[in-house]
């Protein structure tokens, strides 16, 4: 890709600013997302010699799953930056990083994996204190707007609550579908199903589906149990299975002071809308779908965490809902403030925040979010 081309990540920067602090930098995010592109064009800046390491390559594997201080310093050499990449495929590789990190202190170690479940369970106690840990989603709305500008990227807005963000996906237009279905079922099937936890693949793939037709709606293990079948700890293990291989992320209820508020629920989202509508295998537009509400939902909670990951917002995010059915989509919490937003792709349809919410929380700041703002529903608090 030529280098006007690259379509720069917000984590970028924090990344590189974090380089040589005497710590190990692991980035995670699903497959496909662009780790090992954003890795290697921080690399393409730096004057540093470097190393490169798979730990798809067997020999890697072998020579990082058990080693010593004296065997990496030789490994290194005179490199002053050692990046490995499917960091997760490699057995003890906290132990290994936890050497760089306490033996060869001078030395940059960047590791990347594409899964938290098998590298977090890995890295997290022997690093405890010496790494920065990051998160990489697929491409965001406010990347792209980076990168070709804001008229470019809302004219393809219908074209993104379709298709998504991930990288092959935007940067092949005219072959998103194919590619989509290649993605989906390599990444969520193949993948996941390889994992000895995944002991009912049918069942996994209903499970899936049923989350994908559930989208933007309240969810229980045990409506879930009932439409696939299983029993609800072989529900509950999926779906916890599913948010860490960064395929769903889950939205609790908020409730603080109203009797009748939803205190336990739940509800699922897709980091990627184009993972979404693989599962269902809808590629429909928008002015033809019944689910546009669910998608444009999905589409802004997704983009609002991709928008303050980079910048460590330290925010709660939450639904908040009534027995009586009154709801508001989204709501953040911070230690000063909740802000409370109701989506709306329709722009015609009026909007309503409930008058037993704002009675409830009258510090509360609430917006309705449409296609006309949503820029600035994103957008807040990233300057």
């Amino acid at each position: 890709m030529e280098q006007e081309n690259i379509i720069k990540r917000r984590l970028q920067e924090n990344i590189t600013a974090r380089l040589f602090k005497g710590k190990v930098i692991i980035v995670l995010g699903a497959r496909q997302v662009g780790k090992t592109t954003l890795i290697e064009n921080i690399l393409s800046e730096q004057d540093y010699p470097i190393i490169e390491l798979n730990g798809d390559e067997a020999d890697v594997r072998e020579l990082l799953g058990s080693t010593t201080s004296t065997r990496l310093r030789a490994i290194v050499g005179k490199n002053k930056i050692v990046f490995i990449d499917e960091a997760q495929r490699i057995s003890n590789i906290g132990l290994t990083l936890k050497l760089f990190a306490d033996k060869v202190p001078d030395v940059q170690v960047i590791a990347t994996g594409s899964s938290s479940f098998e590298l977090t369970a890995k890295i997290n106690e022997p690093l405890t204190g010496r790494k920065y840990q990051f998160q990489l989603f697929p491409l965001s709305y406010l990347e792209m707007v980076d990168h070709h500008g804001l008229l470019t990227e809302n004219r393809l807005l219908e074209h993104r609550l379709i298709f998504g963000y991930y990288p092959e996906i935007v940067t092949h237009p005219g072959e998103e579908r194919e590619l989509l279905q290649l993605l989906s079922d390599s990444f969520l099937y193949k993948d996941l199903l390889l994992l000895e936890d995944v002991t009912k693949p049918i069942l996994f793939e209903k499970l899936l589906k049923a989350l994908a037709l559930q989208l933007g709606s309240e969810v229980s293990f045990n409506e879930l149990s009932r439409l696939t079948g299983a029993n609800h700890q072989t529900v509950e293990k999926y779906i916890i299975l599913l948010e860490k291989a960064f395929v769903i992320f889950r939205l609790p209820a908020f409730a603080r002071n109203v009797r009748n508020e939803i205190r336990k629920g739940k509800k699922f989202y897709f980091y990627d809308n184009g993972i979404r509508n693989a599962i269902i295998k809808n590629f429909q537009f928008p002015s033809q779908r019944t689910d546009i509400g669910p998608l444009w939902e999905n589409f802004l909670i997704s983009e609002r965490i991709k928008a303050l990951s980079p910048y460590n917002r330290n925010v709660d995010s939450y639904f908040w809902r009534t027995t009586q059915q009154q709801e508001i989509d989204y709501i953040e919490e911070s230690s000063q403030s909740i802000v409370a937003w109701e989506f709306k792709w329709n722009k015609r349809k009026k909007a309503r925040i409930p008058k037993t919410f704002t009675r409830a929380y009258p510090e509360a700041r609430c917006s309705v979010v449409t296609p006309d703002n949503f820029m600035e529903f994103l957008s807040s608090g990233t300057d």
